[in-house]
């Protein structure tokens, strides 16, 4: 059975859309480590129609000299779409068929490596709510973003959560896994 993971960079007033508007001078070699470990273990990625639309238009040109860009571009990766029509143009990437949930339920049977979620702020909330996310990491920034987007909404279901690691590095940065609590 794979894992299912997803991580977001927040900031102290919980945004979570386009970090890298605010997380630029706080992120560090600590993080950074962290999340090279991350990525050795993922073989699929997941990305929804948005976050797959802007990756595709800038990680194909970084190159490999960037550590993301090594990791990404060659990655499998999933893509969670109502509205886009394949074939994709990404190197390795596929649309999902069909219901979501299902398909992501039934490719956490296969064997493999992990699959991690990328860059879907609404993916991510369906999926923990559904049970689906195996763990959920929050890498908190020592900044308040003032505004874009938050992961959690106002009529969102009480969810119990249990923290299963936690660091802070240097800079500041608040690394924190959760996953669903067991009722």
């Amino acid at each position: 059975m794979r894992s299912l993971t997803a991580g977001l960079f927040m900031s102290i007033d919980g945004v979570v859309e386009s970090p890298n508007l605010w997380q630029f001078d706080s992120f560090d070699d600590e993080l950074g480590a962290q999340m090279t470990a991350m990525m050795g273990a993922v073989q699929t990625a997941v990305l929804g129609r948005s976050g797959y639309q802007d990756w595709s238009a800038y990680w194909p040109g970084a190159g490999d000299g960037d550590p993301f860009g090594a990791f990404i571009n060659p990655v499998e990766k999933l893509v969670a779409s109502r509205t886009l029509t394949g074939p994709l143009d990404w190197q390795n990437s596929t649309l999902i068929e069909g219901d979501v949930l299902d398909f992501l339920a039934d490719l956490k049977q296969t064997d493999g490596g992990d699959i991690s979620l990328f860059s879907s702020i609404s993916l991510t909330r369906q999926l923990l709510f559904a049970g689906l996310l195996d763990e959920l990491t929050l890498m908190i920034h020592p900044v308040v973003a003032g505004a874009g987007r938050h992961l959690f909404e106002p009529d969102d279901p009480t969810t119990r959560l249990e923290l299963v690691r936690s660091t802070i590095t240097g800079k500041g940065n608040a690394v924190l896994t959760y996953r669903a609590r067991a009722a």
